[in-house]
């Protein structure tokens, strides 16, 4: 992102064509999928790998979503007031998963998202999700210089948190506030307050094990359930969160081998720590990611 861009036209450009690729006659994964390829310029592998699923299914998707926008005759313009809410949850996917994106290594990209946020928090002031959103990106953005020391990956518990923005982190509360106030209970807005309870010292691991499992609830996503095991084991031990994860169907996954190979090592399980960490090795991409993971092995 060029930072001479208009930043009054620029969000409300990409939400145009955020809106337009969102449009209900769309499948909602093909919604995101292709808000994906047109505004963040990922790959069609990144979106699959960003899906879980194989990379030509996903390919499948595009090209029937490019088909339908065209058959449809789906208008590229931010639709009507009363039709906003019935596109949300796709937008706020979309922009999620930018982020997200932009997070593992494309700064350009988390800057844009949280612009594309802020704009849509102007459009639609009175959404508890889109101040939710808001504030899970910008709690999160908060601590990017930490995360990373001499390009490799740093966990949270070993961050310096004097390398955390404090600006940006009440930035990020005030709109979880905001979200509160106005009867926010949804998805985004649970995920900002864990990233809120993330930043206190110390952190209430049994508090944000409770928010995990809430939502799970509501998402009934197997990642999340893999999150919750994370806090589970910091809270009660990491015999109770590896029980969470051996549970879970995420084998392509590698975030899931990570953490079975971290509660086992904890647990003095050397050998299941080697293939776990092994595994994780295999399927993960970022090359801070695969220094981290080959070091973890390394002292097994």
């Amino acid at each position: 992102m060029k930072d001479d861009l208009d930043e009054t036209t620029f969000p409300d450009e990409r939400l145009e064509l955020i809106f337009t690729c969102c449009h209900p006659a769309l499948a909602l994964d093909a919604q995101v999928a292709l808000t994906l390829r047109t505004l963040g310029g990922l790959s069609t592998e990144e979106i699959a790998r960003a899906f879980l699923v194989p990379e030509p299914t996903m390919a499948q998707r595009l090209v029937r979503a490019k088909q339908k926008i065209r058959s449809a005759g789906i208008p590229f313009r931010v639709p009507a007031d009363h039709l906003l809410p019935d596109r949300l949850a796709a937008v706020l996917a979309v922009v999620y998963l930018v982020f997200n994106e932009g997070y593992g290594g494309r700064d350009d990209l988390a800057v844009e998202a949280i612009r594309l946020g802020q704009a849509l928090a102007q459009l639609m002031p009175d959404e508890p999700e889109v101040h939710g959103l808001v504030a899970l990106m910008v709690l999160v953005e908060a601590r990017r210089d930490a995360r990373l020391r001499n390009g490799d990956l740093v966990l949270l518990r070993d961050q310096d948190r004097e390398l955390w923005d404090g600006a940006e982190l009440q930035r990020g509360r005030v709109a979880l506030d905001r979200a509160l106030a106005l009867q926010g209970r949804g998805p985004y807005v649970v995920q900002a307050a864990i990233a809120a309870l993330h930043a206190e010292d110390p952190i209430d691991w049994t508090q944000i094990a409770a928010l995990y499992g809430e939502l799970y609830r509501l998402t009934r996503s197997p990642v999340v359930e893999l999150n919750r095991a994370v806090a589970v084991a910091e809270a009660e031990g990491p015999l109770a969160g590896l029980a969470i994860v051996d549970r879970l169907e995420l084998d392509n996954y590698h975030y899931l081998h990570a953490a079975r190979a971290e509660l086992s090592r904890r647990l003095d399980r050397r050998e299941e720590a080697r293939v776990a960490y092994t595994r994780a090795l295999e399927l993960a991409h970022a090359d801070h990611e695969r220094r981290f993971l080959e070091r973890k092995l390394a002292t097994l």
